[in-house]
C-alpha cells in the first residue's frame, strides 16, 4: 500500500522509534531532541496522528509541549484560542504524495469538531523554508508575526488558518 492510500490514525507507542529517526532525519527543520524527550513531548501532544507504512507524523498542543517553547508561548499569547502544530514530518519515501496534506485535513476535521477555532504553527523564516511556506499558503494559513530565537540561530514566521 502507497503512503497515500494508508490510513491516518492515533500514535501508537509502537511509533515511537520510527517517528524519533524521522524527527532526528528532519532535525535541521523540526529541533533534535533526544529520545526521552521526543517521548515527553508526545505525552503532551493533544493530537498525535501518523501515516503507515512509517510515513509521516504530527503533534498538535493545546498546552505548552514543553517549559521552553518560545513559539507556543507566542502563539498562546497572539491566539490563545488556536491549537499550535508543533511539527510534522515526511519520510522520504511518501513526499510529494499528499501524505501532509492529508495529516492537515484529518487535523483540521478533529480540532473543528472539538471547538478550535484556528490553527496555528511556525516555519523557519531563517533559514528559510520555502517548500513549507507555499504548502501552509495553500492550505489556507496566513503569517501573523515574526520572532528572533535566541540562541537557537533561527527566526521563525507565525501563521494561523481560520477552521
Amino acid at each position: 500500500m502507497t503512503a497515500l492510500g494508508a490510513a491516518v490514525r492515533a500514535f501508537a507507542p509502537e511509533d515511537l522509534d520510527w517517528a524519533h529517526a524521522l524527527n532526528q532525519a528532519n532535525g535541521r527543520e523540526l529541533s533534535f531532541m533526544e529520545a526521552a524527550h521526543f517521548e515527553a513531548l508526545l505525552s503532551r501532544a493533544r493530537f498525535a496522528r501518523v501515516l503507515d507504512p512509517e510515513a509521516a507524523f504530527l503533534l498538535a498542543f493545546d498546552q505548552p509541549p514543553t517549559t521552553d517553547s518560545p513559539n507556543f508561548a507566542w502563539v498562546r499569547q497572539h491566539y490563545p484560542e488556536a491549537l499550535y502544530i508543533d511539527r510534522i514530518a515526511v519520510a522520504p519515501h511518501a513526499r510529494r504524495q499528499g501524505v501532509a496534506r492529508r495529516l492537515y485535513e484529518d487535523l483540521f476535521q478533529e480540532a473543528a469538531a472539538q471547538g478550535f477555532p484556528q490553527i496555528a504553527c511556525e516555519i523557519n523564516a531563517d533559514p528559510p523554508n520555502p517548500a513549507s511556506d507555499a504548502f501552509h499558503t495553500a492550505l489556507g494559513f496566513k503569517p501573523v508575526g515574526e520572532a528572533r530565537l535566541e540562541g537557537r540561530g533561527k527566526t521563525v514566521r507565525y501563521y494561523l488558518c481560520a477552521l
